[in-house]
């Protein structure tokens, strides 16, 4: 009976792994392996326990069996005897040659391949069935993440030679999940309306008319519940949860329902706020970063705003990795919360090495001079941020991190990375373009701000239009002493025919030679100084107006004038290419000097303010304030006057329209100029991360006159909204505006837009 159940069950298991064997045990003299092609021997025989010099029996070949299916390698294992050898013979699984994904649209080919990597399905692995069936259900669920919730995939293996396989899998998207609609349940202190306004996952309104807005994502979703949780724990809701979140589905998979289940809780104010832990700065400079008042309704904002200047207030003095913990003290009675903020300070940190990155123009002495954070000093947060704001402010690159680096074995060094990513800063180039203004536009010539990775600036530009022709070339190098000093060059041509414009009629050519210096007064200030010559030949015509004759007629037609200017600048703004944050002023003043023809002077004052409103928006602010005059009984030159109206002023005016005219009703500008914009500044909807696009609504106001009493009271306003498009091609603006006091005797524009190319 013995015999029969060891004989039944060795069949049983001939049947499971195809092996072959009979006999009675015996000692193996000698093992030997077959079917092998890329598999070491040495793996087969680390992963069994028979031996030579072992005996073998019966009951081991399932064992050993197992063992090799264990390790993946094979898809086959037979087991048998040739005399006291052991033979083994394996059919190997197939190796993956190559993956490919076809088909995807929502998702790239390289984000596709690297998470079916994750899962083990990559080149040169070998092929399981398990994990190509995990493949293909892991890859449907990134889809569906992605709102394709009627994605269906495809898995295609194709043999090659050499025991390989080629794998693909062919992607049938299908279309996108919609938002249908979106509802709260337990909301009470906001209506449902104040929490959409929160999400990027919009169910209709105005920002509905834009289909990315309403389309499905379960990332989107994710991050719209947490600016919900932020709005919440901001307005004193301590205890605030969602306790559930359905996304429910329409029978054609195409569109979401979603229901989001909130408990808001009680609202809690501040109890007091104490420092306590490390103490290498006092505390009671630290307390002076405390504002918040017991009392105060709670904010979640408001806290780490705190904690964040602290610890940055901390990294100055080189504790790069200190840290506050903010552990509450609950009064559930009186619904307060108080903290004690523990200051972990940690070892001070000074920085070892600083090493530059993806910089394949610029050179690294171009990026080093605007770092602030030097090597070998202490580590410190404020000379990092502002050395990220320097490189942003050159305008060379589109994007800048500073990372920091640890070294292994030093726990008080750090190594700095500086990684950028170089943006067009202009070449030699054939420019084509449209404004609403100036109409078709020519430009032929080179326009390099960062001349052969120098930091110098070099342009070379002809442009011709119908209303300005110019000639001109410049050199900026801005670093003339190692301490920032600039120099410019600027040689000059300009033609300038109005007569098609609302503007007098007249004509001018000018001659003109400059060279500015400018020096760093602080870290933000800048000043500049300069002298140039100037020579401008003017024509009047019949219908010019009486001043413009006169002024001929007294001064003549060619004046020569030998300028200096003086200025200031100082710009804390986080980026001058899409600035969120800061602010910026600049004021010139140009003088003509005795040794010309004319005596005159002209002012302007320039001020911009940002601000972040949220996360994506920002406001605005500009104003602009220009004059000028004669001295010595010298009349102030006509084309020196100011103008307003336009794309670049007062929008929903006509170019240069705003301000005193002849008796012809044709504008001849004026001495005193009042500018001021009001902008909101919000991504496009499904682009928040797009630096290159901004839309704006926006308020103008602008006036000219020859006092300051009669530009404010003959103000022009106007709103309206704007796109700003660096695309491919050039910078693209577009506005959309309406007057909103015109009077009969102005010119008004609703649609203004600029469109240059590059190519």
């Amino acid at each position: 009976m013995k015999i029969v159940t060891r004989f039944c069950l060795f069949l049983a298991f001939v049947a499971m792994a195809g092996s072959v064997m009979a006999g009675d045990p015996f000692i193996v003299k000698d093992i030997r392996l077959e079917g092998l092609q890329r598999t070491d021997p040495g793996a087969v025989f680390s992963n069994i326990t028979v031996k030579v010099g072992d005996q073998f029996s019966d009951d081991q070949a399932t064992d050993l069996v197992r063992e090799l299916f264990k390790t993946g390698f094979f898809k086959d294992v037979r087991v048998g005897v040739d005399g006291y050898t052991l033979v083994i013979n394996v059919q190997e699984r197939p190796a993956v040659f190559e993956v490919s994904v076809i088909g995807s649209k929502v998702i790239t080919e390289e984000q596709a391949l690297e998470a079916l990597s994750d899962m083990g399905l990559q080149q040169s692995t070998i092929l399981d069935d398990s994990i190509l069936q995990l493949a293909e259900r892991e890859l449907k669920n990134l889809y569906i993440s992605q709102g394709k919730y009627g994605v269906e995939i495809v898995s295609t293996i194709t043999p090659l030679e050499r025991n390989r396989v080629a794998i693909s899998f062919d992607v049938f998207e299908g279309r996108k999940a919609r938002i249908k609609s979106i509802s709260f349940v337990g909301n009470q202190a906001f209506s449902e309306r104040q929490l959409l306004s929160e999400m990027s996952l919009y169910s209709g309104g105005v920002f509905g008319l834009f289909p990315s807005s309403k389309e499905y994502s379960r990332q989107k979703l994710e991050a719209d519940l947490e600016e919900i949780r932020s709005l919440y724990l901001d307005q004193g809701y301590v205890d605030f949860d969602i306790t559930s979140t359905q996304v429910l589905l329409s029978k054609d998979k195409e569109d979401v329902f979603l229901n989001v289940r909130i408990s808001e809780g009680e609202r809690f104010h501040f109890g007091a706020i104490n420092i306590a832990g490390d103490r290498v700065v006092d505390h009671g400079e630290l307390s002076q970063f405390v504002n918040i008042d017991a009392g105060d309704l709670f904010s979640k904002k408001q806290l780490s705003d705190v904690i964040e200047k602290i610890e940055a207030r901390l990294g100055q003095d080189g504790y790069a990795y200190a840290s506050v913990n903010a552990v509450p003290q609950r009064n559930a009675e009186d619904r307060t919360v108080g903290f004690s903020l523990y200051i972990n300070a940690g070892r001070r940190i000074y920085v070892n090495r600083i090493d530059i990155v993806g910089n394949v123009v610029t050179r690294d002495e171009v990026i080093r001079r605007e770092l602030r954070q030097l090597e070998g000093t202490w580590y410190s947060v404020s000379d990092i941020n502002r050395s990220k704001q320097r490189l942003d402010l050159l305008g060379f690159f589109s994007e800048v991190r500073i990372d920091t680096r640890p070294i292994e074995g030093r726990d008080d060094q750090v190594d700095l990375e500086v990684s950028v990513l170089e943006r067009q800063t202009g070449s030699l180039s054939l420019g084509v373009g449209y404004s609403s203004s100036d109409g078709v536009l020519l430009q032929l010539g080179l326009d390099q701000k960062n001349f052969m990775g120098t930091g110098n600036a070099l342009g070379v530009n002809v442009s011709s239009g119908k209303i300005n022709e110019t000639y001109a070339v410049s050199y900026t190098n801005p670093y003339i002493t190692d301490n920032g000093i600039s120099r410019t060059y600027r040689l000059s041509k300009k033609d300038t025919d109005v007569t098609s414009l609302l503007v007098s009629s007249f004509q001018s050519s000018t001659y003109a030679l400059n060279m500015e210096f400018g020096v760093p007064l602080t870290e933000y200030d800048r000043i500049f100084y300069g002298a140039g010559f100037e020579e401008t030949e003017l024509t009047i015509f019949s219908n010019s107006p009486v001043q413009y004759r006169d002024f001929v007629s007294k001064n003549g037609s060619k004046n020569m004038v030998i300028p200096i200017s003086v200025g200031w600048s100082r710009d804390k703004r986080d980026s001058a290419f899409y600035p969120t944050e800061g602010t910026m002023q600049r004021f010139n003043a140009e003088l003509s000097t005795p040794a010309g023809d004319l005596n005159y002077y002209t002012t302007v004052y320039k001020a911009e303010w940002y601000k972040p409103l949220s996360k994506n928006t920002t406001l605005h602010l500009e104003g602009n304030f220009a004059f000028s005059d004669d001295f010595d009984d010298k009349e102030l030159p006509f084309y020196k006057h100011f103008y307003a109206g336009g794309g670049s002023s007062v929008r929903g005016y006509q170019a240069s329209s705003i301000g005193p005219k002849n008796e012809f009703g044709e504008s001849i500008g004026g001495k005193r100029r009042v500018l001021a914009t009001g902008e909101w500044l919000f991504p496009f909807p499904g682009l928040e991360k797009d630096r290159s696009m901004r839309l704006a609504a926006f308020v103008d106001a602008g006036g000219v006159e020859n006092n300051f009493d009669d530009v404010f009271s003959e103000m022009r306003y106007s709103t309206g909204v704007g796109f700003l498009w660096f695309s491919p091609l050039g910078p693209l603006r577009f506005s959309f505006a309406k007057a909103l006091n015109d009077e009969a005797t102005d010119r008004t524009e609703q649609f203004q837009f600029t469109l240059g190319t590059t190519f």
